[in-house]
């Protein structure tokens, strides 16, 4: 009989990470924005002078591959809006020129 409970336990919890598996991969936290944004601040805060650097691109491509569902895109807004209030001089005409 101990066997039998045992197999059923690993079948409850094989059950709970499959279903529970994508709900895991598709949050987007706001430190997985932050850091992917990292790169941008010092391009955002200047003149915007020069070419995009290469990190901030890399970081706006995987956020927006990390980003695929509308709940997650919303997240990550609220997390980039909040970022940016406690940056200061952000030239926010710069930043809506970002791709």
């Amino acid at each position: 009989m101990a066997s039998s409970m045992s197999l059923k336990l690993a079948c409850v919890l094989v059950l709970c990470m499959v279903v529970g598996a994508p709900l895991a991969q598709g949050a987007v936290t706001c430190g997985q924005v932050t850091t992917s944004l990292a790169p941008c601040i010092g391009y955002l805060t200047g003149n915007g002078a020069g070419d995009v650097p290469p990190g901030c691109c890399g970081g706006i491509k995987s956020l927006n591959s990390a980003a695929q569902t509308t709940p997650d895109r919303q997240a990550a807004c609220k997390c980039i809006k909040s970022a940016a209030a406690g940056i200061s001089g952000i030239n926010y005409g710069i930043a809506s020129g970002l791709p």
